[in-house]
């Protein structure tokens, strides 16, 4: 769900950065100058590319993931492909190992779009829900809860529908956490698990409201007030129109094609080219109009 990340790792959660860090990390990331693939003018290709001998996959010249692995394969199953033979074994293999609520939610999607719900995993889900509806510790863990739900065909129980509900800011958004900043992200992924769940009306009309108001002049959607565009915010805010039976707002799509580079990769921003499989992963979704659950 754009973002905060930690410079040399791939998280699997929603965060923010500051223009410092990030120009930091950017000018420190080998794989802004990626020579493993050819050209492609397809994200799927150059995704491919980047799946190793293990099955998991990487950012260039980096160490295979869990999570990087899980967003790789949403994002091929979204553009109607697929990971080569070993992904699935090499998320499965790692079951055991996951810690974080947010860790679990989004290796069970990636298994359930391979064909294989995790009954464990899903089990795991389920029992952390808590008496105030939350499944897991934040907002984000509870979005992300029901949608690894809904996509294993499973129930969503009402308790977290609600709870998401309560958590809408003023603003129309959701933060990822109680208390917390609202910010594109996040209000697109409550609005794709909204409407999963089966909401419906003024919740869903607030949240895209908000996004409305973080799109800028170039067509991209910020993270927060007063950034600049970038692809995975974009990326984001489209598939929550997208959810919501609504077009995409004028723009959106052809601002994520102006980030497409000339191996098939997508730019994190006009300004930035860092974390090319992460960033091309979750843009790939948005190109193909499909919003989660798959």
């Amino acid at each position: 769900m754009g973002l905060k990340l930690a410079a040399a790792l791939v998280v699997a959660t929603l965060l923010t950065v500051s223009d410092t860090v990030e120009a930091a990390r950017t000018q420190a990331f080998h794989g802004a100058r990626d020579t493993s693939v050819t050209v492609s003018d397809t994200g799927r290709s150059y995704l491919r590319a980047h799946q190793l001998a293990g099955g998991g996959f990487a950012e260039p010249g980096g160490a295979p993931s869990v999570q990087l692995t899980a967003w790789a394969v949403l994002g091929l199953r979204s553009a109607g492909s697929s990971p080569r033979a070993g992904a699935l074994a090499y998320l499965q293999a790692h079951d055991d190992e996951l810690a974080s609520t947010t860790d679990l939610e989004l290796a069970a999607m990636a298994e359930t779009v391979l064909g294989a719900p995790p009954k464990q995993l899903l089990a795991r889900i389920e029992r952390l829900e808590r008496r105030n509806g939350a499944i897991g510790p934040n907002v984000n863990s509870t979005i992300w809860g029901i949608l690894a739900l809904r996509q294993a065909g499973r129930r969503v129980p009402k308790p977290a529908v609600r709870y998401l509900q309560r958590r809408q800011g003023k603003s129309g958004g959701w933060p990822w956490y109680p208390g917390g900043q609202p910010d594109s992200n996040d209000t697109a992924a409550a609005v794709e698990a909204l409407r999963a769940a089966g909401v419906r009306g003024k919740p869903i009309r607030r949240g895209l409201a908000y996004l409305h108001g973080l799109q800028r002049r170039d067509g991209g959607f910020e993270l927060t007030r007063g950034r600049a565009s970038d692809a995975q915010s974009t990326a984001w805010a489209i598939q929550a129109f997208l959810a919501a039976a609504k077009a995409p707002p004028r723009g959106a799509l052809a601002y994520l094609r102006r980030m497409r580079t000339s191996n098939g990769s997508f730019r994190y921003s006009a300004r930035y080219v860092t974390t090319p499989v992460w960033v091309t992963a979750q843009v790939l979704p948005a190109l193909a109009r499909r919003p989660f659950p798959l």
